[in-house]
Parts: C-alpha cells; sequence; structure tokens
C-alpha cells in the first residue's frame, strides 16, 4: 500500500509540476501585465545627472515605458538602446522578470575634465567620450580652456585629466589647464600664485614627479610666493621665475 500510495503522490507531484511549467512558460509571458518598474541610478548617491522622473518621461514620450504592457509587448533592447542615446549614460541594463516586472539599471557617464573652446563647452568623461555641458550639477573637475581641438582634449589632454583625477596630490593641486598654440599646455595650482609652464604633455609623469621633488624641497625653504613661473618645458629642468 505503501508503494502504491508513492506512486500516486509521485504522479500527482509530476502533474503539479507540469501544470505550473505550462503555466509560466506557456501562458505567464504572453498575458501577465509590468505592475512595477524599478529604476535604479547606479552611482545617483556620488552625481545626479539624471532622475528617474526623467527617465520615466523619456520612456514615455518614445511609447517604450514598459508600466501596464504585456510582456509580449515589451522589448528590453529597445528601451536599453533608446536610453543609450543620452550622452550622459554610460550603460544600461533592462531585465524583465517572469513576473511582470521590470528593472532597469543605469550607470552614468563620469567626467574628468570640463574644456571651454572656440568650438563650445563640454565635459570628457573617464572613457574619453564627450558630455554635454549642462548636467544639472556642478563638476569639480579640472578647467581646461584656450586653443583646443576636439581631438586633442578626448586624447591627449584626457589622459593628462585621467592622470590628475587619480592621483590624490595633482587632483587637489591642480584647477585650471591652459592650452596655447601648438598644445603649449600651461597649469594653474590652487596653492601659490605661480604659473606652471608644462609644454608638450610629453613625459607628463615625469615632469611633475619632478615638480612634486621641487614642492617637497625647494618650496619649504623658499616659501610658494617667491616665483611667478615654474618652467618644466626642458628636460629633466626645472626653470623658475622670481617675483
Amino acid at each position: 500500500m505503501k508503494k502504491i500510495l508513492y506512486i500516486i503522490l509521485a504522479l500527482l507531484l509530476i502533474a503539479y509540476l507540469s501544470a505550473s511549467i505550462y503555466y509560466f512558460t506557456d501562458k505567464k509571458p504572453n498575458e501577465t501585465l509590468c505592475e512595477k518598474v524599478e529604476i535604479v541610478i547606479a552611482d545617483s548617491l556620488e552625481k545626479y545627472f539624471l532622475t528617474e522622473k526623467e527617465i520615466v518621461a523619456y520612456l514615455t514620450k518614445a511609447k517604450l515605458f514598459p508600466l501596464n504592457k504585456k510582456s509580449n509587448e515589451i522589448n528590453t533592447y529597445q528601451i536599453e538602446e533608446a536610453l543609450l542615446k543620452n550622452e550622459i549614460i554610460e550603460s544600461v541594463e533592462v531585465v524583465q522578470s517572469i513576473s511582470g516586472r521590470v528593472s532597469i539599471k543605469i550607470l552614468q557617464r563620469m567626467p574628468v575634465l570640463h574644456v571651454f573652446s572656440a568650438s563650445g563647452s563640454y565635459y570628457v568623461d573617464k572613457t574619453g567620450q564627450t558630455m554635454p555641458s549642462q548636467l544639472g550639477q556642478a563638476m569639480f573637475v579640472p578647467v581646461a580652456s584656450g586653443n583646443i581641438e576636439k581631438s586633442f582634449a578626448v586624447s591627449e589632454l584626457y589622459k593628462f585629466a585621467l592622470f590628475l583625477q587619480n592621483d590624490a596630490f595633482w587632483n587637489d593641486q591642480i584647477t585650471q589647464i591652459y592650452v596655447r598654440s601648438a598644445k603649449d599646455v600651461e597649469l594653474v595650482p590652487r596653492v601659490g600664485s605661480h604659473r606652471i609652464l608644462l609644454g608638450s604633455l610629453d613625459d607628463f609623469e615625469k615632469k611633475l614627479r619632478n615638480l612634486r621633488k621641487f614642492y617637497e624641497q625647494v618650496i619649504p625653504k623658499m616659501g610658494w610666493e617667491k616665483y611667478s613661473v615654474i618652467n618644466l618645458k626642458y628636460k629633466n629642468q626645472i626653470v623658475c621665475t622670481k617675483k
């Protein structure tokens, strides 16, 4: 009798699993309405260029907002592609669950440089891509101005700005970058009233390494206000102009 009972229970279990599989895999995707959309802006505590309200409005205008749509009417790929057209967004992941919930996870771009040039103003992000200058939030990144071609801004100048951001000392010290003709770079420090003539960005790490030694060994003796210009253009030399 126990054996027969086990067989009956096993058959009932198989029938239940079969019905469940049929319900969720055959009917559910076509009939389930999306009753909840979860929008996560992953780095919103660090920077808030975009809001959930703006994302909803944008997708609604594009007729892609999934709320109250049937599962088979929701195209997650189209939602991702539409959002990636926004220059502020770095990446998007849209996931649709079997229960009908849609999760939209967004990663914003991170500016490392603010460029002001004859062709207009814009940010350059940590991947070397440009961003609009109107972000809705002030970003405390180095400002570059002067004779700046966009090709220079997203290549050599971007790499220099990324170096500054990743170095705590120089990130605090350098506030402005001025580009003269022929990519001749001048820096404005936060501490001291001197100008730093960097010249080309070739070997900029070595130039700044030498300047830091100068700061550590000479400035304590001479003071920050002793020099008006510190010139790093010459190989392995620091040429200073006194006030």
